[in-house]
């Protein structure tokens, strides 16, 4: 069963840095649901820690749309639980904190509701 993570998160993390300060974790795979190719392009980037709630959630959220659900939910449950928590910027303009977005997440793959390009946050 593949789920559709949708209005919960790409996560493009910003706590607001100037464009310089902007970190990959393909945002334009995630918005076009390049789920194969957005987390070949997060894992190899090495300037992400393995703990950033970005990373997480996106490969979280790409997973899940790859059916991957077990996989997802243990890394949207790392993000949700992280010590690290950054506001992240929807698609929209809204400022959330990463852990409640990661929670959102969980919560759509525990509705099934899928989660999907409709907001994404940026770093």
């Amino acid at each position: 069963m593949a789920l559709l993570v949708s209005a919960a998160a790409l996560a493009l993390l910003q706590p607001t840095p100037a464009p310089a300060d902007m970190v990959d974790v393909a945002y334009n795979e995630m918005a076009a649901e390049q789920n194969a190719a957005a987390i070949e392009r997060i894992e190899a980037n090495d300037a992400l820690d393995l703990d950033d709630p970005a990373r997480l959630i996106n490969l979280g959220i790409a997973n899940a749309r790859e059916g991957r659900v077990a996989l997802a939910r243990k890394l949207l449950n790392a993000a949700a639980h992280s010590e690290t928590r950054f506001r992240l910027e929807t698609a929209s303009g809204e400022w959330v904190d990463s852990r409640w977005l990661a929670r959102r997440a969980l919560a759509r793959l525990d509705e099934h509701a899928g989660i999907g390009p409709t907001r994404v946050a940026a770093r």
